[in-house]
C-alpha cells in the first residue's frame, strides 16, 4: 500500500447485491477507513434497492463498464472489490478485477472447480494483487472463542472433534435458488462447517461420507455426515441438516465436541462454552456475539461474524499479510467439499486435493 493510499480512506466496489450482500454493505460502513463508492448489479431492480438503502450513487450493470468508468473519473482508483456474486459468475469476474491491480474478497465457493480455483489463484498472484476468501464462520465469537481455547491448549493435545449443524430453519425462503440447486447443503452450509474443522484441526488426510435428501421438494442433498482424518491425528465428525426440527431450533448456530488429553471443550447452544478438565472440573463461559447496531435474529452471529471478517481483512490489508482465508488456504476447505461429494457417491474413503502439493 503507497503512502498515498494509507492516508486515505480504502475506496471498494460491490459487485453482487443479492440476499447476504446486505450483510457486507452493512459492516463496509460500519468499518473506518474504508468506503464503497460503487455498486454493480445485472438486475436493475435490487441495484436500485442498494443504491436507495445505502446510498451510493455510482451503480453499474456491467462489470467492466464499471472499472473503465472508474478508472476515468477524477476520484482516485479503487483499492479493492468486494465480490458478492453467485459462484458461475466468479471466473470472469476475478480476473478482470486483476486485470485492474485492485486486491479481490471473493465469496465462497470462490471456484466451481478446483481447476479454476487454481487458476484464479495463480492469476492474482501473477498480477500482485490479493485473493481473500469471504469466509465467516470461523469469525463467530463463540467458535472463534473454541478456536483460541483449543490454540491455547486449555485442554491439550485433541484426538477428537465434532462439529455439527443442524437446524430445520427455512433457508428457501429468502434464497429459493437453494431448492434448485444439484447439489446444496455440503457446498452451501457444509463449506462453512468444514473450514471450521480445518481451523481447529488443520489439514485433512482423509474423508468419507454419507448423504440424504429429505424434503422431498428440493434437488440436492439436506443432510450429510463425514468423517475426517486429520493429518495431526485427530478424527473429527462432521454432521450438517436442514431437515432437523427441533422446538429450539439453534439456527445458525455451530456446536462443536472436542476432546483433548487434558479435557475436553463443549460448544452448546446459546452460545455456551465449557472447558472441562481431567479432575472433573467444569468452567463455563459466555462466549455470545457482540450483535452490530444493524443485526437481527436470528442471523446475528453470522451478521457479527461478517463484520469481523472485514474487520481483520482491512487490518492484514494495512499490515501487509494475507488474510487467514487467503485463496490458498480456502483451496483446502474447497477440496474437502469436491472430496466430500466424492466419497458419498463411491461410499469409499476419498484422500482430497491440498494446495501444493
Amino acid at each position: 500500500m503507497s503512502e498515498r493510499q494509507a492516508a486515505r480512506d480504502l475506496r471498494g466496489a460491490l459487485i453482487g447485491c443479492g440476499f447476504f450482500a446486505e450483510n457486507q454493505m452493512r459492516a463496509w460502513q460500519e468499518l473506518p477507513g474504508v468506503k464503497i463508492v460503487a455498486l454493480c448489479d445485472r438486475d436493475p431492480q435490487r441495484l436500485a434497492h442498494f443504491q436507495d438503502r445505502f446510498g451510493i450513487e455510482a451503480t453499474y450493470t456491467d462489470a467492466e463498464a464499471m472499472f473503465e468508468a472508474l478508472a476515468d473519473s477524477a476520484d482516485p482508483g479503487l483499492d479493492f472489490v468486494d465480490i458478492a456474486t453467485t459462484t458461475s459468475a466468479h471466473a470472469a469476474l476475478v480476473p478482470l478485477a486483476a486485470d485492474r491491480g485492485v486486491d479481490i474478497l471473493c465469496q465462497k465457493p470462490f471456484a466451481g472447480s478446483l481447476e479454476t480455483a487454481r487458476r484464479l489463484i495463480e492469476y492474482c498472484t501473477q498480477r500482485g494483487v490479493s485473493l481473500s476468501i469471504h469466509e465467516n464462520f470461523r469469525w463467530q465469537q463463540a467458535v472463534r472463542r473454541t478456536i483460541e481455547a483449543l490454540r491455547d491448549g486449555e485442554i491439550g493435545r485433541p484426538f477428537f472433534g465434532r462439529i455439527s449443524y443442524r437446524s430445520g430453519f427455512d433457508v428457501y425462503k429468502a434464497q429459493p435458488y437453494l431448492a434448485r440447486v444439484e447439489r446444496f447443503i455440503i457446498e452451501d452450509l457444509g463449506i462453512h462447517v468444514l473450514d471450521i474443522a480445518r481451523a481447529l484441526f488443520g489439514e485433512v488426510d482423509r474423508l468419507s461420507c454419507e448423504t440424504a435428501r429429505v424434503n422431498p421438494a428440493i434437488n440436492g442433498e439436506d443432510v450429510a455426515t463425514l468423517m475426517l482424518r486429520h493429518a495431526n491425528g485427530v478424527t473429527a465428525v462432521v454432521d450438517c441438516s436442514y431437515a432437523t426440527h427441533l422446538a429450539d431450533d439453534p439456527f445458525p448456530q455451530s456446536l462443536i465436541e472436542i476432546d483433548g488429553e487434558q479435557g475436553s471443550l463443549r460448544l452448546r447452544q446459546d452460545f455456551v462454552l465449557e472447558i472441562h478438565d481431567v479432575d472433573g472440573q467444569r468452567e463455563v463461559r459466555d462466549v455470545s456475539p457482540e450483535p452490530p447496531a444493524w443485526s437481527e435474529a436470528p442471523w446475528v452471529p453470522i451478521q457479527a461474524s461478517v463484520l469481523a471478517f472485514q474487520a481483520d481483512w482491512l487490518q492484514a490489508r494495512r499490515q501487509h499479510r494475507p488474510v487467514e482465508t487467503c485463496g490458498e488456504d480456502n483451496f483446502n476447505t474447497l477440496a474437502l467439499v469436491e472430496a466430500a461429494y466424492r466419497a458419498a457417491a463411491s461410499h469409499h474413503t476419498v484422500i482430497p486435493e491440498r494446495w501444493g502439493r
